[in-house]
This record gives C-alpha cells, structure tokens and sequence, in this order.
C-alpha cells in the first residue's frame, strides 16, 4: 500500500459507538462520523459508518487505496468470557503451571481473596512427555505414542481451540511443531495456538497465559475478520486491510487472524499514537493523553514524543487497581491506565448508601436513558445532559435523538431517591464521581511510573474526553488542556499516523562479559527477517526502520530493564557501551546501581516499522482576538454549583487566535468542548482548542 495515493479510511469499532475517519491524500480529514456500534454483529455498523463518510465526501470505494480497522472485540471476549472451549497442552510434570502461577498471593492478608479467572480449569490442562533444556538442546524425545490418548482426551472434552505451551519452546519449537502437525492429522478443525508463535520469552506461566488468551479468541477474531472482509470486498474495497495492534502499529489481517491477542486494546492503543503525533507537533514533550468514550476512560504517558510502552498487562483483574489479580498477557502493548468510567456507565447507590459510577455500561444498546432505546438506567451521559452541558438537537450529529426529561427521570429515581438529591443535583453527584475517579487513575498511574503530572499538557479526545477535560484537569492539578481537531473520532484518526510494524521479543540468555557478539548478531538477523516479512506484507514498497532493545538487568534479579541498543549489527568494542547504558538507566529508575555486579540480558527485541504518515503542514497562530457566542445555556457551573449562562459557540466558526472565557460550550458535530469557569481557551493555527486555567484559580 502507498500510503499517500487516493483515500485512507479508518474505523474504530468501540464498546458504545463506531468512529470512521477519511483522509485524503495530504492528511487532510475530509469526513468524520460517529455510529452507534451493533453488538452483536460489530461489521454492520462499520459498513454503515463507511458508507457516510463516502457519501459525505462525495466519492466512491474505488478512490480508497488505504484501509485501517481497530475493534474491541478481542477485548470484550476476553473481558465477557465469550470465547471458545480452550484447552492446554504443557511438558508432562508441568500441568499446575496456571494453579501455581507465581507462588504468590496478590494481597497477601486479604481473607476472602478471589484469585484470578484464568479461563482453562485443571480438568482441561493435559501434558505430554517430551523435553527442552533452557538452551534448546533436546534432552527428551516428544512421546509420538501419547499421541492417541491426547487426541481421545480433546474429543471428550469438545473443544474448539488448544494452547500448546512447551518447556523451553522459545529456545528450541522443534517439538511445539511436530505436535501441531500430528494433532492436525487427527484434528483438522482444531485451533492450535504454539507459546514460540504467540510469546517467544521465558517465564512459563505468562507465556501458557498469552498462549490461552490467543487460542481462546482466535476462532472467534478468525471469523469475524473473514466476514468483515468479505462484505467490504462485496462493497468494492480493493486494497489491503490493516487492523491496528496494542503496541501502536499497523498488521495484516493474516497475521491478525494468527495473533489475534495483539488486537487486544488496538482502539485505545490509536489515541496515544494520536496523543503523541499532536504532541510533536506542538512541541510538547510531557504529555497525559486523555481518551473517555462511551465505555472505558484511557489515560497514558508520553515523553519525548513517544507513548509509554510496557511488555506485559494484566486482562479481568479480580482487584481494578492491584497488579497481580488479573491474567497476565506479554506481547508489546503501549501502555496505559483504563477504568469503566465512559458516557455509559452506569451511576448507581450501593447498600450502604454509597454513590459509584461504572465500571459497567449501558453501551450502545440499550444505552443510557436519554436514548429512549429502553435504558432505564441513569449514566454519566444523562448526568452531563442534566447539567445542561449537551445540546440534545446536535447530539452525536443530530442523528440521534436524546430525551432530557428521561435522563432527569433516570437519576431521580435511581440516584435522587436513595440520597435524597434533585435531579440536577444527583446529575452534578454523579459527574463530580466520575471525574474524580478519572483524575485518581491519572494520578496513580503516574506515580507508578515516577512522573508528576501537574507540569504535564493533557491531550483530551474521545466522545466525552473534551467534555470532562477540564475537570479532571483541575483534579489532577493540571494546568493546560489541548483539544485536537476532530476529537470525537480521537482513536481512529490516529490509525491513520501509526505506521506498519511488528515487532519480535524473544529469549537468549546471556551474561554481559562473556557475550557472544557473532551469535547474538544471527539471532537479530533472524528476528529482523521475520519482522520483515510481515510488514511488507503491508507495506510492500519504501525503506523499513527498525529499533533494536536489550532487557537486562543485575544477576539473581527477577526483572529487567529496557535499554536501546544501536540498530545495526554490534561489535565487541561496544560491550562497555552497552554495560554503561545499562548503569545510567538503573541509576535514574533506582537512584544507585550495584558494583562488581554481574550484568545480564533474558530478552532481546527487534521492531521494524514503515514511516508513519506524513502530518498536514503547520500553519502559524493569528493574533488573539475575543469569539463572539451564537447564543447562552443554562449550566450547573462545576466551580460554583449554581446554574449560570455559558457561551456557546460553534467549533468549526472559530478561526485561528479565537479566544473564549469560561463557562462556555464549544459545539461541534461529534462532542462539546466545555470550557470550566477557572479556564479559558484559545484556537491555535493547527485548530487546535488550548485550554489554560487561570492562575488565581490554582491558588
């Protein structure tokens, strides 16, 4: 694909709504439209997304040369429990892998201690004789004569996908694949997901758990990417399609279908590349990136222009916020905090008189009570109309219809009534829950992390994200908040900047002093060909990039630390390199290091990505100058709690240099910018919306 000729198209398929975005040849957005997202058959509502922004724009299929998609659905199967019978296979001795987990409890005093869902019970977990040693050296013969028994062991199980997961199969698949190749024989339909295929990297139980996590949704993403396919080829979609990734790149539907678990949080994954686009762009280099839809907020840390990335998360933790609760997943993953704190959750009073907000949500369907769809359920949206911060004639482009009196009838009964509140005021208990459960994420996530976010610009987007900006931004202590162009498609735009990549982890243990240059130089040569080989498979033409890292860390340690190393082949002479890179890292995450100690690497990585999409070019800000308003709404003022006039304004009438004082609405097709009365706002020459508090405020 060339990523500059014709039409690019994105889609984002959410847990509440379904945003498409279309770009033409020089970035430029020529279309945008938010559709409610049809659950239960997710392709339906992006065809009709599609087919808006095409009539909008006034062209056809034919004139799309680029095609990128991003859906929720691995998430929400993982998540909802709905994917297929799955099973494992692991080394015979070795089939407590997942009761043992880490030896550990995840809070250690905490009597009634749920321990996390791992999907495949014990009865399910099966084994075979056959052994590896740590340097891939065959010490057993894989029993070919189990065979039979294992095979008569799935069929009376009635699976649908297995998890094979061998000791020491990233140092040596030769028995993962001779095991695939007889089970095929016996079993042609089954699904069978290899550890070496899935998470090439030491440490056995998070490799079983991302090897069951893939197996369990790979028949279920398999078929839905088939039959996404097929209907937009029906349409006329002649290019490739590419879905997005959790690492922030874009891949092949082939090897979507094969590693469906890298699609997990591939919608949320677009807006921190988004996040970090803008923040080039303006120069900002600390940036919180804010993304709050219709289900889920997301929250991320960019530095340098580049989203903070981990190796590992956590999917269903029993405890939201303690590492160690959930089912560990290790592919490359950009990382971030999410809460079910979106437009649809669900505001509710506990036994004890408690008032909570999410984490469960109307989505699209029934939605919240405005969207007279049966929702009797009051949600963070009903607070928001209720608040008079939503204009119900241009809500979600007008092509949805709200109801006040419903969502006003929602929280009296269900939050008004038990705390003994008005409507309006139960709506104002509501927001001021949520956003403090959103600026708490944010908070902790950057502690976490080691960050402060006060001296951080906040990059707001999402359906709701430039409606709550403002006031998770006070919360947080933050001071500036910029809103880009279109936000209310956030994610999906940032499909279209995210470039083709793929990248490869794997496993080689060695020790700094004694490392073997020669050996390691074949072993990226390796990772670098396999990575190739997907990304041309998505973008054919063009110079490839690549970024090589090394995980290392002090001998006896039971974790590593990422350090860059140069991308090219390396020499002996740069060993001293390497060793001081490592201690300058150590050094700033832990304030020390540790002399006369051995240094030592587990894991070795290799990305390889095209260029990104070239940005639209900048234009410079004009003078500032007041905006005059189309007219005033009644608001329940966040700072005061009394209702007041807010200016309203319309987005697309506000040139660059604008300027507008708070409270005040800014209107657009997809989501409203609500400026809080302690900000102002300014347009700049890109169309961005900088929102500053002012400074008696932070006093």
């Amino acid at each position: 694909m060339t990523q500059t000729d014709g039409l690019r198209m994105a889609i984002d398929i959410g847990g509440t709504f379904t945003d498409t975005v279309l770009l033409n040849r020089d970035s430029q957005i020529v279309a945008t439209t938010k559709t409610p997202t049809t659950a239960k058959r997710p392709a339906l509502g992006a065809l009709a997304g599609a087919t808006h922004v095409l009539e909008t724009a006034g062209t056809d299929w034919q004139k799309v040369s680029g095609f990128i998609h991003g859906t929720t659905l691995a998430t929400n199967a993982l998540i909802e429990r709905r994917g297929a019978a799955t099973a494992t296979i692991t080394t015979r001795g070795f089939r407590d892998i997942l009761e043992i987990a880490y030896e550990r409890r995840y809070s250690q005093y905490a009597i009634d201690l749920v321990k996390p869902d791992l999907i495949v019970p014990r009865t399910h977990s099966l084994t075979i004789g056959g052994r590896m040693d740590a340097n891939g050296q065959e010490l057993e013969a894989l029993d070919e004569t189990g065979i039979a028994l294992l095979v008569a062991e799935l069929k009376a199980l009635e699976v649908e996908a297995v998890a094979v997961c061998l000791l020491h199969s990233y140092a040596n698949p030769a028995h993962e694949l001779k095991l695939r190749d007889l089970l095929t024989r016996h079993m042609p339909d089954l699904v069978i997901s290899l550890s070496h295929e899935v998470s090439p990297e030491a440490r056995e139980f998070d490799r079983l758990c991302t090897t069951i996590a893939n197996a369990y949704v790979q028949p279920l993403m398999a078929g839905y990417l088939q039959d996404f396919e097929a209907r937009f080829r029906q349409l006329g979609l002649a290019c490739p399609i590419l879905m997005m990734t959790a690492g922030g790149g874009m891949t092949t539907l082939e090897t979507a279908s094969r590693l469906p678990i890298r699609l997990v949080e591939s919608g949320p994954a677009g807006g921190a590349v988004l996040a970090a686009r803008i923040a080039e762009a303006t120069g900002e280099k600390n940036v919180l990136s804010f993304d709050m839809g219709g289900t889920t907020a997301k929250l991320c840390l960019i530095d340098d222009f580049r989203p903070q990335t981990a190796r590992k998360f956590e999917i269903s933790r029993a405890e939201r916020y303690i590492r160690g609760s959930g089912m560990p997943v290790r592919i490359p993953v950009i990382e971030m905090i999410e809460i079910g704190a979106g437009g649809g959750s669900i505001a509710s009073v506990d036994r004890l008189g408690r008032l909570q907000v999410g984490p469960h949500s109307a989505g699209s369907d029934p939605g919240p009570a405005a969207f007279g769809k049966g929702g009797d359920k009051p949600t963070v949206t009903d607070s928001d109309l209720t608040l008079g911060l939503i204009e119900p004639g241009r809500f979600a482009e007008g092509r949805l219809q709200v109801d006040p009196d419903a969502a006003q009838r929602a929280l009296a009964k269900d939050i008004g009534g038990p705390l003994g509140l008005q409507s309006d005021q139960a709506a104002f208990a509501v927001s001021e829950i949520v956003d403090e459960s959103m600026a708490s994420a944010g908070r902790m996530h950057a502690v976490e992390s080691g960050k402060d976010l006060s001296n951080r610009v906040m990059i707001a987007f999402g359906g709701n994200g430039p409606l709550h900006a403002t006031r998770v931004a006070r919360r947080a202590q933050m001071r500036r908040v910029l809103i880009p162009r279109d936000p209310g498609v956030g994610s999906a735009v940032g499909f279209l900047f995210a470039p083709v990549s793929y990248e490869v982890i794997r496993s080689r243990y060695a020790q700094l002093d004694t490392l073997d240059i020669d050996g390691l130089n074949q072993f990226f040569a390796s990772m670098q060909a396999e990575a190739e080989q997907v990304v041309r498979a998505g973008a054919p033409d063009g110079p490839l990039l690549q970024r090589r890292v090394a995980y290392m860390r002090y001998h006896g340690q039971g974790h590593e630390i990422e350090i860059r190393l140069p991308d090219r082949e390396l020499t002996t002479s740069e060993i001293g390199a390497l060793k001081a890179a490592f201690e300058t890292e150590y050094s700033r995450q832990f304030s020390r290091i540790v002399p006369d100690m051995t240094i030592e690497v587990l894991n070795w990585g290799m990305s390889v990505y095209s260029h990104a999409p070239a940005q639209a070019p900048q234009s410079e800000t004009q003078n500032s100058h007041p905006a005059v308003p189309t007219g005033r709404r009644e608001i329940l003022c966040d700072v005061s709690g009394e209702w007041r006039a807010a200016g309203v304004f319309n987005r697309p009438d506000l040139p660059p240099g604008a300027t507008v004082n708070g409270p005040a609405l800014i209107v657009e097709a997809q989501t409203t910018t609500f400026v809080s009365a302690d900000f102002s706002a300014a347009v700049d020459g890109q169309g961005n919306i900088w929102l500053t508090r002012h400074e008696e405020a932070q006093k």
